[in-house]
């Protein structure tokens, strides 16, 4: 029987380990809302770095009431040795390679990700536009989200239409019918 600091020494070293995203995200291991469908595999596994950017309005239907509203991400999507492979903006929504293949896609699904983070997403690709990396896309998946979600500081009268932008990170993987 193995001791608990051996079991944490274990686990310390198969940390330092680097596993590829998909061992990671294997489907199992994710929340149902946003498992891809059988029938696909990976096609590309990216990092998103960037940022988003929120804007203080008043909500709609509520007089006197005030929110941070999502305006739209610009992150650069890069391979596990950090070098960039795309970019990822908005709105719309749009993943883009450096080839000029690019694809948007609606939202399926979310699912919560820990306390100030972006929820983990399922997209569901529309077709890609220009031939590369992007063509025959058909799932995206956000994983393992960094920050990113809406600025702590109040939205109220004083603050409306101030936009803020806020730092986030995010896996993004790219998936293919099989």
């Amino acid at each position: 029987m193995k001791t608990p600091l051996a079991l944490i020494a274990a686990a310390t070293l198969a940390g330092c380990a680097s596993p590829p995203m998909t061992a990671r995200y294997q489907q199992d291991m994710l929340p149902e809302a946003v498992k891809v469908p059988a029938g696909h595999t990976v096609a590309m596994e990216t990092v998103g770095v960037g940022e988003i950017t929120y804007e203080c309005r008043a909500k709609a239907a509520m007089q006197g009431e005030h929110e941070w509203v999502f305006v739209g991400p610009k992150a650069a999507l890069n391979d596990r040795s950090g070098k960039t492979v795309g970019s990822y903006y908005g709105p719309p929504a749009t993943w883009q390679a450096l080839d000029g293949s690019k694809l948007t896609g609606a939202q399926v699904a979310v699912a919560p990700a820990g306390a100030g983070n972006i929820p983990l997403q399922l997209v569901k690709a529309n077709p890609a536009m220009g031939s590369g990396a992007m063509s025959g896309v058909s799932y995206i998946q956000r994983v393992a989200t960094k920050g990113g979600v809406a600025p702590a500081m109040p939205c109220n009268a004083a603050a409306l239409g101030q936009q803020k932008i806020v730092t986030y990170q995010a896996d993004y993987i790219f998936y293919k019918a099989a």
